[in-house]
C-alpha cells in the first residue's frame, strides 16, 4: 500500500484490499498504542482508535504518519468529532450508529464511513444515505447464516462486522462475502491489556494475518 491514501473512493478501495481492521477500545492511552503495535507488529495494516479510548486522536495523530498504515477513528458520534479526526488524519470514520449528519460531513470531508445497523432496512437506509460500507452491530445471533440471509436479496450492501469476529470464524465471514472484519476483544483480550502481554497479541495478530493469506491463495 503507497501512503498517504486519500480520497474517499481510493480509501475505501484500500479497506477492501485489506479485509481486516485491528479496533483498540481501553480506558488506557499507552495500553492502546502497545496494543495496536502489536497488532501492526503481527502483520495488521489497518487499525482503528475507538474515540472512547483516552487520547485516541493523538494516537490516530501519531498512527497516521507511519507508513503502510491505514489508520480510522471509531465511535464517531457527532460533527466535531468527526472533523477533528480527519484533521489529526484519520481515513475513515465507524460508529455504532447511522447519522446521517455525519455520513454528509464524512463526504464534505472526503473520506469513507462505516455506520453502524443491525436490520436489514437499517443497513439498506445507511447504503441509500451513502455509507461506504455498514457496521453489522451488535453481533447478530445467526452470525454467518444472518448474512448470509441479509445479502441473498441485498448483495450490493458491504458489510463490515465487528462485533462476535474472532480469528477462529472470520474467513467464515469474508467467504460469506463481507467487504471486511474488524477484530476487537478477540484479538485485545482484556486479560492480556490487563497483564501488558503484548506479544500475545502479536501472536494471534500474525495468525490472523496468515491465515487470510493462506484463503487469499485458495480464493
Amino acid at each position: 500500500m503507497n501512503v498517504p491514501i486519500t480520497g474517499r473512493r481510493q480509501i475505501a478501495s484500500a479497506i477492501e484490499r485489506e479485509r481486516v481492521s485491528a479496533i483498540i477500545r481501553t480506558n488506557d492511552q499507552r495500553t492502546a498504542a502497545a496494543a495496536i503495535q502489536a497488532a501492526v507488529d503481527g502483520g495488521f495494516r489497518m487499525v482503528e482508535f475507538t474515540l472512547t479510548t483516552p487520547g485516541a486522536i493523538e494516537l490516530i495523530q501519531d498512527f497516521s504518519r507511519r507508513e503502510g498504515l491505514l489508520v480510522g477513528a471509531g465511535t464517531v458520534l457527532t460533527l466535531p468529532q468527526a472533523r477533528q479526526a480527519v484533521e489529526a488524519g484519520a481515513r475513515f470514520l465507524v460508529s455504532p450508529i447511522c447519522d446521517p449528519v455525519i455520513l454528509t460531513e464524512a463526504a464534505k470531508l472526503d473520506v469513507p464511513t462505516i455506520p453502524g445497523a443491525f436490520t436489514p432496512t437499517e443497513m439498506e437506509t445507511a447504503h441509500r444515505l451513502g455509507a461506504d460500507f455498514v457496521k453489522v452491530f451488535p453481533a447478530p445471533a445467526g452470525g454467518v447464516s444472518f448474512i448470509d440471509a441479509v445479502r441473498a436479496p441485498l448483495p450490493h450492501l458491504r458489510l463490515f462486522p465487528t462485533a462476535g469476529i474472532t480469528p477462529e470464524n472470520f474467513l467464515e465471514y469474508l467467504q460469506a462475502g463481507c467487504a471486511g472484519v474488524g477484530f476487537v476483544r478477540s484479538l485485545f483480550e482484556p486479560s492480556d491489556l490487563a497483564a501488558s502481554n503484548f506479544s500475545a497479541i502479536r501472536d494471534r495478530a500474525a495468525t490472523v494475518i496468515r491465515r487470510l493469506r493462506e484463503w487469499r491463495g485458495t480464493t
